[in-house]
């Protein structure tokens, strides 16, 4: 302070966005007054201040992105800026100003000290550096400032380190102040002016950078902290907060943590905002969304929340969209719209927007048509104009995999895209956007508006395509929407099937066999002879199975109908061949598909006779012996007990599906006469005794009883075909209904059909029973069941008692107390409780 101190100093800071030495707008900047007063206080001239702009967060040693407000003067003053701005004297206020952010001196003093150094930290990276040489305990003090109560103090230190952190040589000292830290507790306050937030989050952005500092901004406090500023009603806080969480998704181990903490909701609806959001944060917003995206299931979660996920072909591959020639418009899937005015636009508005804009009241188009059509319009315009796709073209040159490039449009765009894609001649483009259809296809809606948007007629077209790549994601496409039974009739419409079944007759040579699964799923769901039946084949008491053959039947006089549209490639020789085929290989899953087709195909009487005379015997024999079955008990406790559960799960699918095969089949004589019953009895009853899902065994006890009532028609009660499918289907069937459903209704018809089974002495009935779980639901039931369904439970489990093994498992199901309740109470079935109480060790 003993210095002479001039009472005023003027110093230009070098334009480093490279203006001419003769240019007349100059960055002015004006320190404060310093003078020496009679109590050594600082008085500030505030008049002297002038406010440069703001430097944008940036990753490249502050030379990009950086804006910087000018100020005219004249002539005179840029001399004498010119003559009184010397690096000693500049360096000389530096060391003042930072000597005035020590703890000791005066809080308004070190407010103004650290917001004369932001200004003057504006100028440039040279002026950074003579702030920056002075002992690493300054950043320290500057990051102190932002505890303080004062506004102006907490932006001013926010802003330095902001400019001192936008070069990457200072990165790291900036965070090891601990500025991340004060930051983030700055930010946590309930008020807090929009321009601290501003300089705050801008360094926050700075630093996020750097991939070491991001691990040290992961927590789901902060991040919750910043999809709350996404909202922030301040552009320029929203566009930072954006920056962080994008620079954030550049570290995958962040991911998980950002999806819960409810990003990906908030990200999407900058997208989606019906205003005109800033190019920054949308531009934030999407990098950060296709960052995410890289995983399968956030890019599900981005896609509900109406985003479109598609492929960035470059600007010269829609250089070959042919845009239609003037015609009344229409719907994008091809509806024709009436026409009521035949005269063209006077300036040509509708040749150039067609379809943007219906004048006709009558048409009635709910909201995804109209969708449709107007991103159809959109889409095709800017194709038209050659605006499609321009910019990321342009940014991307330098990029080496374009092949991989994605962005991210809303629905109505995206979906419109992607269907203009399809109909383009480039070939990678059509690949990559059947593909990402194929993806978005995750809900009824998507499906449906792809649908409206004219995607299955483009689709139902590549089938036949050249490249097997094409074909591929084509085939992938399809089978997504035809999960949709809307989708599917119009893909049934379009004559898929012909090129479907002629793909297929290829499975032995050509396509693999993850293809022909795909194939398959297409045709079974447009050929699957479950439509008009969901009842199960055999569905009461083991001796009612010849009402089996009446719902057959009826079944198959209710699907020749629709078979007659089909056309005669389904009744073709080889494609039943390729079908019978596809049975004798070792995958599940075909086999499954393949028997669900057959079983429509053997509807035709003639095509009946084609199936039986094309070796399906040994194919059904190929499916029935399942690997899974045969595996002993070692080689599944080597296994994991996950994946042998699930190669159960598609053996009995397969199993099952071949039963209803078998039995269909039973129906005409030339099978039955060359069909080795004693060998499928054997098969089908090893599989009813095996471990396969319980759901999967009612098909097999059907096909096993009619097998046998064919080669012996004088079935007695006792016979062992009967008992095993008591044994092993009935019984743990209705054991299930009692224990899993919420009608009581069907609890009790299930619990009166078990207990019929158990009474009539049922050799083994009560073992089954107890070793199928039963006694526990059957002992829930006698406490909440109806009256009948409490006295067949009751029935059951004194039955269940004679047997001393069980007494431990009644216990322990609680049945003393329920027992002496009704006794209590006495129920009309109270002295069959009280002698179960007497049997029980109580």
């Amino acid at each position: 302070m003993a210095l002479n101190i001039p009472t005023r100093l003027k110093f230009k800071p070098p334009n480093f966005l490279g203006p001419s030495k003769t240019s007349k707008n100059l960055i002015h900047v004006e320190l404060f007054s310093v003078q020496k007063s009679k109590t050594n206080s600082i008085s500030r001239n505030t008049n002297a201040l002038y406010f440069p702009g703001l430097v944008r967060a940036c990753s490249d040693d502050g030379q990009r992105e950086i804006f910087v407000a000018k100020k005219t003067s004249s002539a005179s003053d840029v001399d004498t800026l010119r003559d009184e701005s010397s690096s000693s004297s500049s360096d000389g206020y530096v060391a003042l100003f930072i000597r005035m952010l020590g703890l000791d001196n005066d809080p308004q003093d070190r407010e103004q000290a650290v917001v004369s150094l932001w200004k003057y930290s504006l100028g440039g990276k040279q002026y950074v550096d003579n702030i920056m040489k002075y002992p690493p305990g300054t950043l320290n003090l500057i990051v102190n400032l932002l505890k303080s109560g004062s506004t102006s103090a907490c932006e001013g230190a926010a802003g330095l380190l902001r400019v001192i952190s936008s070069f990457n040589v200072y990165r790291d000292l900036v965070a090891e102040s601990g500025a991340i830290e004060e930051i983030t507790a700055l930010l946590r306050r309930s008020s807090l002016s929009s321009d601290v937030k501003d300089q705050s989050i801008c360094t926050l952005w700075n630093l996020s950078v750097d991939e070491k500092l991001r691990e040290r901004m992961t927590s789901s406090e902060f991040i919750s902290l910043l999809v709350k500023f996404l909202e922030d009603e301040d552009l320029k806080v929203k566009e930072a907060a954006g920056g962080i969480l994008a620079n954030l998704t550049l570290s995958k181990s962040n991911h998980t943590i950002m999806v819960e903490a409810g990003v990906i909701p908030k990200l999407a609806n900058l997208l989606k905002a019906d205003v005109e959001e800033s190019k920054i944060i949308r531009k934030e917003a999407r990098n950060a969304l296709l960052e995410l995206a890289k995983d399968e299931y956030n890019k599900i979660l981005i896609m509900e929340e109406g985003l479109v996920l598609v492929p960035l072909v470059g600007a010269e591959a829609y250089k070959s969209f042919r845009p239609s020639l003037y015609s009344w418009p229409s719907l994008p899937d091809g509806t024709e719209i009436e026409q009521t005015s035949k005269a063209p636009s006077k300036y040509g508005a509708s040749e150039l927007l067609l379809g943007l804009n219906i004048d006709n009241k009558n048409v009635d188009l709910d909201e995804i048509k109209m969708n449709a059509m107007v991103g159809r319009t959109q889409q095709q315009f800017l194709a038209r104009i050659g605006a499609i796709e321009l910019e990321d073209d342009n940014k991307s040159k330098s990029e080496s995999s374009s092949s991989e490039r994605l962005t991210i449009l809303p629905l109505v765009d995206g979906v419109a895209r992607l269907v203009l894609i399809i109909g383009l001649e480039d070939e990678s483009a059509i690949a990559r956007a059947a593909g990402a259809i194929a993806d978005a296809c995750i809900n009824e809606h998507m499906r449906i508006s792809f649908k409206e948007a004219g995607a299955i007629k483009n689709l139902v077209q590549l089938i036949n395509h050249p490249r097997d790549t094409i074909r591929l994601a084509v085939i992938r496409a399809l089978d997504k929407l035809s999960i949709s039974n809307n989708v599917l009739q119009t893909i049934e419409a379009e004559g898929v099937l012909h090129p479907l079944i002629n793909l297929l007759k290829q499975y032995k040579s050509e396509i693999s066999h993850s293809f022909t699964g795909l194939i398959l799923n297409i045709l079974t769901r447009i050929l699957d002879p479950n439509r008009e039946m969901k009842s199960k084949f055999y569905d009461g008491p083991v001796n009612e199975s010849e009402k089996g053959s009446d719902v057959t039947r009826n079944f198959a006089a209710a699907i020749t109908s629709s078979m007659r549209t089909i056309g005669r490639d389904l009744f073709d020789s080889s494609f039943i061949s390729c079908l019978v085929d596809i049975l004798k290989t070792q995958i599940p899953d075909l086999q499954r598909k393949a028997a669900s087709i057959l079983e429509f195909i053997i509807v035709n009487e003639s095509s009946a006779e084609k199936i039986i005379s094309s070796e399906i015997e040994s194919g059904l024999e190929t499916v029935f012996h399942q690997k899974s079955l045969q595996a002993n008990e070692y080689d599944i406790e080597d296994e994991e007990p996950e994946r042998h559960i699930l190669e159960l799960e598609e053996a009995g699918q397969a199993i099952s599906a071949a039963s209803r095969l078998l039995t269909r089949l039973l129906d005409y004589d030339p099978f039955r006469q060359t069909l080795s019953s004693h060998n499928f009895t054997k098969l089908l009853r090893n599989i009813l005794v095996s471990n396969i899902p319980l759901q999967y065994k009612d098909w097999v006890a059907s096909c096993l009883i009619k097998l046998t009532s064919l080669s012996n028609h004088n079935l007695e009660s006792e016979s062992p075909i009967n008992i095993e499918v008591t044994l092993y289907e009935t019984i743990p069937r209705l054991i299930e209904k009692i224990e899993s459903s919420f009608s009581s209704e069907v609890q009790e018809a299930a619990v009166l059909e078990l207990n019929r089974i158990v009474s009539e002495g049922f050799l083994d009935s009560t073992r089954a029973v107890a070793s199928q779980g039963g006694i526990f639901p059957l002992v829930k039931l006698m406490e909440s069941g109806s009256d009948r369904a409490v006295e067949a439970s009751l029935a059951i489990v004194y039955n269940l008692s004679m047997d001393g093994e069980n007494h431990a498992a009644i216990l322990a199901a609680g049945a003393v107390p329920i027992l002496k309740k009704i006794v209590l109470l006495e129920k009309p079935y109270w002295v069959r409780a009280l002698r179960l109480l007497r049997n029980l060790p109580t």
